[in-house]
């Protein structure tokens, strides 16, 4: 394969410190990086970054929120001239993320005890993962996985 990782998957959020909250406190990722756009100001290669800059210098351009070692989710402020996502499924594109755990019980009962409230239940998927559901502040729906020894994504399963 040419890939070690998935590095990390980015949202544009109305509602920042909620996220950071969310994903801090609730999912237990820790806020590893912040840049401010005066990052900019001496970037002539990236003259609407430096435009910002000048006027908004500590405005944020986004946040890596670290929720396993090497592994991110990243948010950007959103702009006034972005439109909301539609539903969730009601259109091609982004779906959902998945985070995967050694013990799905202990991390529900964990997540729980931190105010999340689930989607759904806890089932064995048809590729014989363990999964649930929750969704963000913004609605952005995540699985919480566990594999298992008979789980495709461990064994393959071409069908």
């Amino acid at each position: 394969m040419l890939f070690k990782e998935l590095g990390h998957i980015a949202f544009y959020t109305d509602r920042m410190d909620e996220m950071i909250d969310f994903y801090q406190n609730v999912l237990g990722a820790e806020r590893k990086v912040v840049v401010k756009y005066k990052t900019y100001l001496n970037r002539d290669d990236r003259p609407a970054m430096q435009a910002i800059a000048r006027k908004t210098p500590e405005a944020v351009f986004n946040i890596y929120m670290e929720v396993a070692p090497g592994q991110f989710v990243e948010f950007f402020p959103k702009a006034e001239s972005m439109v909301d996502d539609g539903e969730w499924n009601s259109r091609a594109g982004y779906n959902h993320f998945a985070l995967i755990t050694d013990d799905i019980y202990a991390t529900r009962a964990e997540l729980e005890g931190r105010g999340l409230a689930f989607d759904t239940d806890i089932s064995r998927g048809p590729s014989g993962t363990y999964q649930m559901w929750a969704h963000d502040p913004d609605g952005n729906r995540f699985e919480i996985m566990q594999y298992t020894p008979e789980s495709f994504q461990i064994t393959g399963h071409i069908d």
